[in-house]
């Protein structure tokens, strides 16, 4: 059944700097970010008018064959020489860093994992066996400890030096450094305490090398009350603000921002599996936990960087693995980060914290056409959710407010976002200095199957009186702004044609569905009628 929904903004009302928190992007596979297809992503981002984006991988100091595989990566950085002496090889580890800074994009640099001359050899059970070596190394080894914390230290130390002597200590310090990747779970086969040793050692070397630099920990997995993730960023945050220093015997250890990852659900490998949906509430609720801890912890005031800010857990996984990972495909999954990440925003101003959401998503070369995979691109064409990402980039400096009868609290709902309930509609709203006002207006329900619309009165106040206007709107939905719709409406080809290629990719750009001249009431209010699916992001600008 539709419905009407009211949307106000208002100009006149005090304006504050917006946070273009979307600026955050990140992937599993490092050695993706320097072929023709990563570059070509990479180049897309640095063509938004809103860059630099920041980029995090995985996989930053493996030991490997410096070829990509789903979830693995490597750059062999690290090796001992005869007498055991650190040596540091940054031929791959600058491929990737040149890929970002040659795309007007910046660097967030994960340290992690551990290289295979460094893992404890205790954690490898195969001894004078080459694969079976390999093997225990990617999948225990590079996740464990290392047998020396000063040889580490060392390269963190020579890593961040080169850097510093490379781009230069100003541009460094502009990047993110983070220790490692969800240690609460299979990715850290030690303690918290070896953690927190860990982090000590990486903290003096870090600072050491470049007294500027920012780094976090402990990028844990969602929090959830009573679990492991929770306790693990207490303790980790304990340890920084009370503990003895395992480095330098001192009490506490520098934190210069906080990480940890917040999902909507998960859906692991069943061809078979029966439909689940990812859930913005839960995804809210886990930032909101996370966020509770760190004031707690006495550290309110730092930055925060959901290092992982997703609708799922499995970026890797397709449709063929898991049929509910279709979503990524659609107008779904750009309405979903739309949503998750204006709840975000409203939250953060509540709370008053800065946080920052990081989209774990990015391209897989070689894939099957519209894989299901977590990915702006598929064979080099956009997705739905890119051109969120285009939507994003036209939203003005300065955050106006917005008020809608037809958003939901997720923290005082306690209803599941489901069947029976209807699309949570909001948006944000901005002016450019300008005078370009640019609204962001978007309609989410989780469940994908939930096929109505909306009638949104959109009203914009505090406009000049009399002044004549241009409004333009664009939309993503079903049907507009969709390749993947396109590429269904042409039989799903796998491997598409160039001339089917070029079919798909007319729908890669925003559409428009409404470019008109009007006049502002004599009050300065300007009303818009609108409708939209119950899955659907909508730009809204107001020009002189």
């Amino acid at each position: 059944m539709s419905r009407t929904v009211n949307i106000t903004t208002d100009l006149s009302k005090s304006k504050c700097p917006l946070d273009r928190i979307w600026r955050y992007i990140g992937y599993d596979e490092c050695n993706y970010t320097y072929i023709p297809q990563g570059i070509d992503l990479l180049e897309k981002f640095g063509r938004l008018q809103d860059s630099p984006y920041y980029f995090r991988t995985h996989f930053l100091f493996c030991t490997g064959n410096l070829h990509h595989t789903y979830k693995w990566g490597s750059t062999n950085i690290y090796s001992e020489d005869e007498r055991g002496r650190v040596v540091c090889d940054f031929t791959t580890f600058d491929r990737i860093i040149d890929a970002y800074m040659q795309n007007n994009a910046k660097p967030f640099i994960e340290l992690g994992f551990m290289p295979m001359e460094l893992v404890d050899p205790k954690h490898i059970r195969a001894k004078n066996k080459p694969w079976e070596n390999y093997h225990e190394y990617r999948y225990i080894g590079s996740a464990c400890p290392p047998k020396d914390y000063h040889k580490w230290y060392e390269l963190v130390f020579q890593t961040v030096q080169h850097c510093c002597e490379k781009y230069g200590t100003d541009e460094v310090a502009s990047w993110y450094w983070e220790l490692w990747n969800e240690p609460d779970i299979f990715y850290w086969h030690g303690t918290i305490h070896e953690y927190c040793k860990l982090y000590d050692f990486t903290e003096k070397a870090v600072h050491d090398a470049c007294a500027d630099a920012r780094l976090a920990g402990p990028a844990t997995t969602g929090p959830v009350e009573g679990q492991y993730s929770a306790r693990f960023l207490e303790l980790f945050l304990d340890h920084c603000k009370n503990g003895v220093n395992y480095c330098t015997g001192e009490t506490g250890t520098r934190l210069d921002y906080i990480t940890f990852h917040v999902k909507g659900g998960g859906f692991p490998f069943n061809p078979k599996a029966d439909k689940a949906v990812p859930s913005v509430k839960s995804f809210i609720r886990q930032c909101k936990l996370g966020m509770e801890i760190i004031q707690k912890s006495g550290y309110g005031d730092l930055e925060v960087v959901l290092s992982e800010a997703d609708p799922d857990g499995w970026a890797a996984g397709g449709i063929y693995d898991n049929p509910n990972m279709k979503f990524r495909n659609s107008e779904y999954y750009a309405t979903y980060v739309a949503a998750s990440y204006t709840k975000l925003m409203q939250l953060s101003r509540e709370m008053n914290m800065t946080v920052r959401p990081l989209a774990w998503a990015f391209m897989f070369a070689g894939e099957r056409c519209f894989e299901g995979t977590r990915a702006f691109t598929t064979q080099g064409i956009d997705k739905p959710v890119f051109n969120l990402f285009k939507i994003f980039e036209q939203m003005g400096d300065q955050a106006l407010s917005l008020c809608s009868d037809g958003t939901r609290n997720f923290l005082e709902d306690s209803n599941d976002f489901s069947e029976g309930y209807d699309a949570d509609l909001n948006g944000i709203s901005s002016i450019g200095k300008d005078g370009t006002v640019a609204i962001l207006l978007y309609s989410h329900h989780d469940d994908w199957d939930i096929q109505d619309e909306s009638h949104v009165k959109l009203n914009i106040k505090g406009l000049e009186p009399e002044c004549t206007v241009r409004v333009k709107a664009s939309m993503i939905d079903s049907e507009l702004s969709n390749t993947h719709t396109a590429w269904q409406k042409i039989g799903s080809p796998q491997y598409p044609s160039a001339r089917e290629q070029s079919i798909i990719k007319k729908k890669e750009d925003l559409e428009q569905m409404l470019d008109q001249k009007m006049v502002a009431l004599i009050n300065g209010s300007l009303s818009i009628d609108l409708t939209m699916k119950t899955h659907a992001v909508c730009l809204v600008t107001i020009t002189r």
